[in-house]
């Protein structure tokens, strides 16, 4: 699903998100298959799978016609698993795949639940900050769902928020809640602060996306935008969005 830049619109990057085409069942989302994936082990093959797929199409999109030398690089974002942050080998897969695929780590964000965070202790967060200095970006998904002290986001080695839905519900028609605006505006400005940027999820009205760009907010995704779809589309996106 494509990221898409709210100061001038051009897609940035996307987030790779798992299906999973089953052959009698059809097309099942991860809330039908990770929670078995996560209990049963899985979970660590298949996100090492996703990770070296979405690496691959990054630096598909990197070398795509028309893609110029300066054009900045499409970033592609991926989820991680409470789970595959207690993996051992997580550090050491992430920097082999990629190197196999010939990428730069900035153009890698990984992404991992706050409520996977709250409370954990430095050597849970030490593969994330490993990551972090070799120049990944980590994203703190589902922020504001987690009960916890503001005061947390200093010490985790997070370069953007992503700003759950719920927060930005009320923006999506005008004039937008003003108790929904004041809370983003909050957020906008402690995360800028930090130096961190905000990302906002669920974007489905343009009312919505002109709120939130006034507000500051860096990027956003949903389907306002595109729906999830095939990684091919996204370079078509990104040509349409450079030549209007």
């Amino acid at each position: 699903q494509p990221l898409v830049r709210l100061g001038d619109g051009v897609v940035r990057g996307a987030e790779a998100l798992v299906r999973w085409l089953h052959p009698v069942h059809g097309v099942l989302g991860p809330d039908q298959f990770i929670p078995l994936a996560e209990s049963t082990g899985l979970i660590v093959p298949l996100g090492r799978w996703v990770l070296q797929e979405a690496a691959r199409q990054a630096r598909a999109w990197k070398h795509a016609e028309g893609a110029g030398p300066d054009a900045g690089p499409l970033r592609v974002n991926v989820n991680l698993s409470p789970a595959q942050l207690c993996y051992p080998g997580l550090v050491t897969e992430t920097v082999e795949v990629l190197a196999d695929a010939g990428l730069d780590p900035a153009a890698l964000c990984l992404e991992v639940t706050e409520n996977a965070l709250i409370g954990a202790d430095e050597d849970a967060l030490r593969p994330l900050r490993q990551l972090a200095d070799l120049g990944v970006d980590i994203a703190l998904d589902d922020f504001g769902t987690g009960y916890s002290n503001l005061s947390y986001l200093r010490r985790l080695p997070v370069s953007t928020l992503k700003l759950d839905r719920s927060f930005t519900r009320g923006m999506q028609c005008s004039p937008a809640d003003p108790v929904d605006v004041k809370i983003v505006e909050g957020i906008v400005s402690l995360a800028h602060t930090l130096d961190l940027s905000v990302t906002v999820e669920g974007v489905e009205t343009g009312s919505q996306a002109e709120c939130l760009r006034v507000l500051g907010c860096d990027t956003a995704q949903g389907w306002y935008y595109a729906r999830p779809g095939p990684p091919e589309r996204l370079h078509t996106l990104s040509l349409v969005d450079a030549a209007s």
